[in-house]
């Protein structure tokens, strides 16, 4: 069974902690981390100690929306996405693994939010959150666009 690390409120998850906890799989957080804070997505990664979950969780925002919140566990790490229901089609048909899929498709709703969980351990999961992340991050801006249009009233 999997076990959620990152419990001690006093032991911020720094560069050492994370490195120190994950081993070889905090390259592929490093990695992570350095694309999505870069220009093309330009995400940023702010760990805070959550008392309702007795853990460090990292959210990861572009400007203040979050896209999708990171947690620590013995295994590697889990990113979790939240989405409407209105976004299922439009994921059922990403170029992502279809294990991601019915992962999903079998979650159970967070009253109107579907979370999509996914678990990393390896470097090559990444092209597939990378895939999510672009189409959050774009679902996010659009919905953004969409509300501060001005109705075209004739």
């Amino acid at each position: 069974m999997e076990t959620q690390l990152l419990r001690e409120p006093e032991i911020f998850p720094s560069k050492e902690v994370l490195k120190d906890i994950l081993g070889e799989i905090y390259d592929v957080l490093e990695e992570l981390e350095m694309i999505l804070t870069q220009n093309e997505f330009a995400l940023t990664f702010d760990w805070h100690y959550y008392k309702d979950s007795k853990a460090w969780l990292c959210k990861v925002c572009h400007k203040k929306k979050t896209v999708f919140w990171l947690s620590v566990w013995d295994e590697g790490f889990k990113t979790t996405f939240f989405f409407l229901e209105r976004h299922l089609a439009e994921i059922a048909e990403l170029d992502i693994s279809e294990q991601i899929k019915e992962d999903f498709c079998r979650t159970k709703p967070i009253g109107k939010l579907l979370p999509m969980v996914i678990c990393i351990d390896k470097h090559e999961q990444l092209a597939d959150l990378l895939k999510i992340v672009k189409f959050k991050s774009e679902n996010n801006l659009n919905k953004k666009k969409a509300t501060l249009q001005k109705p075209n009233i004739s």
